[in-house]
């Protein structure tokens, strides 16, 4: 992934993110109601949400939101994207981008539009996985970056181009490579702990330390990971002994926490 600097103002469209930034979908209808716009859930099994879901803006038509996008990324947060084809072509390619799927029997919404998504999925693509998720669009921009960079101020311009290669063409819930896979599992983690630092005002990468050792303690369930973690900020200097007793997460976690509770070293009885 390219991080650039001064992003260039040739973008034809603006791929709002309506869900992770309601603001920029209020402000799109007070101030730019004549852009010609697309709601991007139209016509698919998300028609429900047609009205919460991304926006697909014309930005040729509308230099002054294109400025905006470039001034203002935080509020008009989404992907800048550069086309040759047509508007029913990079609609019909976008929607098919989706619904993916992983494993046998589990599809999910793939938030592509959304930056910090953004900033995993495309860096998790090799070339060729690339040119077939880019498809009919040469060019890509968005500001933003992974959590762990808001977390620490340095977030940027990403700017990838389409390499162009011979490739078929995307798949209708287009099968996630294991290392796509891992990737956005990362983005929710590390999605999860940011939220927790700005919840708890603790430094992020003290939790997120306390994340992977709460992982290597077996604690992958959701709800076990944060008990471990609200256990954690409460003893910061306890070591954990292993095996930890207990036929489950859950037991295992709550052993643990009578354990230190009874003795704040940590140490089992003899």
């Amino acid at each position: 992934m390219i991080t650039v600097q001064v992003p260039d103002s040739t973008a034809q469209w603006l791929l709002l993110d309506v869900p992770g930034e309601p603001r920029a979908g209020a402000a799109l209808r007070q101030q730019f109601a004549q852009a010609r716009q697309f709601l991007l859930f139209d016509g698919t099994e998300f028609q429900p949400l047609r009205e919460y879901g991304p926006v697909l803006v014309d930005l040729e038509q509308c230099p002054l939101l294109a400025g905006l996008c470039h001034r203002e990324p935080h509020v008009w947060s989404g992907l800048l994207l550069t086309s040759k084809a047509s508007t029913s072509q990079l609609l019909d390619h976008l929607r098919r981008m989706l619904t993916v799927s992983f494993g046998l029997h589990h599809r999910a919404l793939l938030s592509y539009y959304n930056p910090h998504t953004a900033s995993y999925f495309f860096d998790a693509c090799d070339a060729v996985e690339l040119s077939r998720w880019l498809g009919p669009i040469s060019q890509l921009r968005w500001f933003g970056g992974t959590w762990a960079d808001r977390a620490i101020g340095s977030q940027g311009w990403q700017q990838l181009f389409n390499p162009g290669l011979a490739v078929s063409a995307l798949a209708i819930e287009e099968n996630l490579t294991p290392r796509q896979q891992d990737t956005l599992q990362t983005c929710m983690l590390e999605q999860h702990v940011w939220h927790w630092s700005r919840s708890t005002g603790t430094d992020y990468n003290r939790l997120w330390s306390y994340v992977q050792e709460g992982l290597a303690l077996g604690f992958s369930e959701r709800a076990v990971l944060d008990g471990w973690l609200w256990l954690r900020l409460q003893y910061p200097d306890t070591l954990p002994v292993q095996p930890l007793p207990g036929n489950t997460q859950q037991e295992r976690l709550d052993n643990l926490r009578n354990l230190w509770q009874d003795d704040p070293s940590g140490q089992p009885d003899p």
